[in-house]
């Protein structure tokens, strides 16, 4: 997902005269980012200091790869809504360097990647925690687990590199070439494709170990619920835009055909929103997250206080004995 992946504005021609189909969401999807950024942003920076204080506390590598997740979302709302749809789509119209749309573009299908294959982290984590203990207890531990996100953020960073060649998909107007059939079936089965495969195959094993085992069952959904919750979240969300891109690419142009650019419209909305719910979907499964929501909250306020109190008691240090008793220095 990129810059191009909006337009705004009114209709225009291309190359051969023809009327491309308008865009009939603009000042409301400028609005829509704004919102999602000035919500998504601070959520997010909350949840990062929450996981933070979790995985320092309890050293599990589950909430090393929640933060993994928040960091990659952080710089999905970045590099995407901010950087690309905002500023280069909305501001300035697209109408940028070549070099810097190309370095944007790797950027921002980078952390599109991460905050994707974050969530495939998660999940075979939680997999092989439950369905193979004592292996498990064997390969996990805090500097296996960093090495392993940065391993994964590095290479979501390479897979970005390749989309620098990316068509602009309202720019479309001819029939593809197959580079750009390569990338963005590509793209598909990145971001899509492959990772449910992955959620659909790890949960459902998981799900019937866990019927199997009877009164574990009841211990050890919870550990899950999040899990569960964020890979139904993604496949949700993340369907609409992958089924229109391909049904742009085999069957109809967003440029030529108003439908299907309001559809892609609307589905770019809804994939970003799921960079910003996860905070939400923790504090509602979580009783963990949302106590230690209310600590970091408490500390960052008495922190605040503290700092104020000595502001304060430092002014009055310094102010002159003759100006509290009302007379001239």
């Amino acid at each position: 997902m990129n810059k191009s992946d909006l337009a705004w504005g009114s209709s225009a021609k291309d190359p051969d005269g023809k009327e491309m189909s308008p865009c009939l969401v603009s000042m409301g999807a400028l609005l829509y980012y704004c919102t999602l950024l000035c919500v998504g942003l601070p959520v997010n920076v909350l949840t990062a200091a929450v996981l933070s204080h979790l995985a320092a506390r309890t050293q599990k590598s589950s909430y090393c790869y929640l933060l993994a997740l928040t960091a990659s979302d952080i710089l999905t709302q970045v590099f995407v809504v901010f950087a690309g749809f905002i500023v280069q789509a909305a501001i300035l119209a697209r109408e940028v360097p070549g070099a810097f749309a190309h370095a944007i573009n790797i950027l921002q299908f980078a952390a599109n990647h991460a905050s994707i294959w974050g969530t495939v982290l998660l999940t075979v984590d939680r997999y092989v925690a439950l369905c193979h203990p004592l292996q498990y207890r064997a390969v996990s531990f805090p500097e296996r687990t960093r090495k392993v996100i940065g391993a994964t953020f590095a290479v979501s960073l390479a897979t970005g590199v390749p989309f620098c060649w990316w068509l602009d998909v309202w720019h479309d107007v001819y029939p593809p070439s197959t580079m750009d059939k390569v990338l963005k079936w590509l793209r598909c089965s990145i971001i899509y494709f492959i990772p449910c495969t992955v959620f659909l195959l790890t949960n459902s094993v998981t799900i019937c170990m866990l019927k199997r085992s009877g009164d574990a069952s009841r211990r050890l959904s919870r550990t899950t619920a999040i899990l569960l919750a964020i890979t139904t979240v993604f496949i949700v969300l993340r369907a609409p835009r992958t089924f229109v891109m391909i049904y742009h690419l085999c069957v109809a142009s967003v440029s030529q055909d108003w439908r299907v650019h309001l559809a892609l419209d609307v589905a770019n909305m809804v994939a970003m929103l799921h960079t910003s719910i996860n905070f939400f979907l923790y504090c509602f499964v979580s009783k963990t997250f949302r106590r230690t929501v209310r600590e970091v909250s408490v500390s960052y306020r008495f922190q605040c206080t503290q700092a104020a109190r000595k502001d304060t008691m430092l002014e009055l240090a310094l102010k002159p004995l003759g100006v509290w008793a009302g007379t001239s220095a």
